[in-house]
C-alpha cells in the first residue's frame, strides 16, 4: 500500500513541478532558487511521505527514519519533521504547523530545509511543555521559546563545526511552523520540512542553540531612499558564534551584524541581501564576551507605493539575524528590540 501511495504522490508532484516551470510565475532568478532544491529532494519527499506513521501524534525516532520523508538520504541527512500542505491560487500568508514528540535522544550537527515552491520560510522550535501533537492551523506566533533552526527562500545546508551539536532530548516536543505563500494562479500542493545531520553523543563537546538578534521596530517610507532599522542586545554571558543567518523580505537591500568589544566594533556580516538567496554565513568560532554589544542593521529601499512596517508577510518587512551559538541558553527573541 505504501508503494501505491508513493507512486500517486510522485505523479502529483511531477505535475505540480511541470506546471510551475511552464507557467514561470516567478522571475528566472526566483524560479531557479525555489525549484532547484525540490529536484534534489524529490525522491525522499515522496517515498517518505507515503510511509508516514498512522498517528501524527506518535513519538518519532529521527534516527529510525523521521516523520514524513522516510530514511536517511544518500549524503547522510536524516528526515526530522515535515508537513504536507495545499494552497489555493493566490493564497498569501498562510501558516501551517505540526508538532511531534521525540522518542529518543538526538544530537544534531546540521540542518537542511526541504522548501519547495510555496514555502516562504520555516521555523523549528522545541518545548517540554507544549504537548499538542499532529498537524494544526497556526499563526506566525505559534512558536516555542527555544529555537532550533530557521530557513527561508534559497537557504543552503547548515553544517556545525566539529564537536558542536544541538541536543533534542527524548520526551521533548519539536514544532515546525511553515509560512506558505502562493503567488501563482494555480493550486500548489507539496510537503515542507527539515532534515538533520545526526551524530553520536560521544562526538559532542559543546551544546548549541539558535537565537535571533534584530528589531520589531520597522517603518520604511515610500520615497526610493535607503532607510535602516536596527536592534540587538548586550551579551549576558560569553557566547561562541559559529554561523549567522540574515532574514529580511523583498525590499531589503543590505544586512550588517556587528559586535562591539571594549569600544571596538567588528562586522561579521556586511553584505548585500537578496530575498531569493537567504544563505547561511558560517564564520570562524568567534567569542562574544559578556557585556559586548550585538547589533543587527537592516537596509531597505521602498518603491511599492505605500509605507511598509514590520510584519510576517512578504509585503511587510523583518530585520533579524539568526545566531547559531554555544553554550545553549536563552530564548529565541532574547536579543531582539
Amino acid at each position: 500500500m505504501c508503494g501505491v501511495t508513493a507512486s500517486a504522490r510522485w505523479l502529483r508532484l511531477v505535475d505540480v513541478m511541470d506546471r510551475l516551470i511552464r507557467q514561470a510565475p516567478y522571475t528566472p532568478r526566483m524560479k531557479a532558487a525555489l525549484v532547484a532544491p525540490v529536484i534534489g529532494l524529490v525522491v525522499s519527499l515522496v517515498l517518505g511521505a507515503a510511509c508516514k506513521p498512522d498517528s501524527p501524534g506518535d513519538s518519532v525516532d529521527a534516527q529510525a527514519g523521521g516523520d514524513a520523508f522516510g530514511g536517511p538520504t544518500a549524503d547522510g541527512w536524516t528526515p526530522l519533521i515535515s508537513r504536507g500542505w495545499t494552497l489555493a491560487p493566490g493564497a498569501t500568508n498562510t501558516y501551517e504547523c505540526t508538532r511531534i514528540k521525540i522518542a529518543n535522544d538526538i544530537w544534531v550537527a546540521g540542518f537542511r530545509a526541504a522548501s519547495p515552491p510555496g514555502t516562504h520560510h520555516l521555523v523549528l522550535t522545541i518545548s517540554t511543555s507544549n504537548t499538542q501533537t499532529g498537524d494544526y492551523d497556526c499563526s506566525a506566533g505559534s512558536l516555542d521559546t527555544q529555537m532550533l533552526y530557521a530557513a527561508g527562500v534559497g537557504t543552503d545546508d547548515l553544517a556545525f563545526p566539529a564537536g558542536v551539536a544541538m541536543h533534542i532530548p527524548a520526551g521533548t516536543y519539536i514544532n515546525l511552523n511553515l509560512h506558505l505563500f502562493n503567488a501563482t494562479d494555480n493550486q500548489l500542493a507539496n510537503t515542507s520540512g527539515v532534515l538533520a545531520k545526526i551524530i553520536s553523543p560521544a562526538d559532542v563537546q559543546h551544546e548549541a542553540d539558535m537565537m535571533f538578534s534584530g528589531t520589531f521596530s520597522i517603518s520604511i517610507a515610500n520615497d526610493g531612499m535607503t532607510h535602516t532599522a536596527s536592534g540587538g542586545c548586550t551579551a549576558p554571558v560569553d557566547w561562541h558564534i559559529f554561523t549567522l543567518w540574515p532574514h529580511m523580505h523583498q525590499i531589503a537591500t543590505h544586512h550588517q551584524w556587528t559586535y562591539t568589544h571594549l569600544g571596538t566594533a567588528t562586522a561579521l556580516i556586511d553584505d548585500d541581501f537578496r530575498f531569493e538567496e537567504q544563505k547561511n554565513y558560517p564564520i570562524a568560532d568567534t567569542v562574544i564576551h559578556k557585556g559586548d554589544q550585538i547589533q543587527t542593521v537592516c537596509s531597505y529601499v521602498n518603491t511599492t507605493g505605500g509605507a511598509i512596517g514590520y510584519g510576517d508577510g512578504s509585503d511587510k518587512e523583518m530585520c533579524f539575524t539568526g545566531m547559531y551559538k554555544y553554550p545553549a541558553g536563552g530564548n529565541l527573541f532574547q536579543c531582539v528590540r
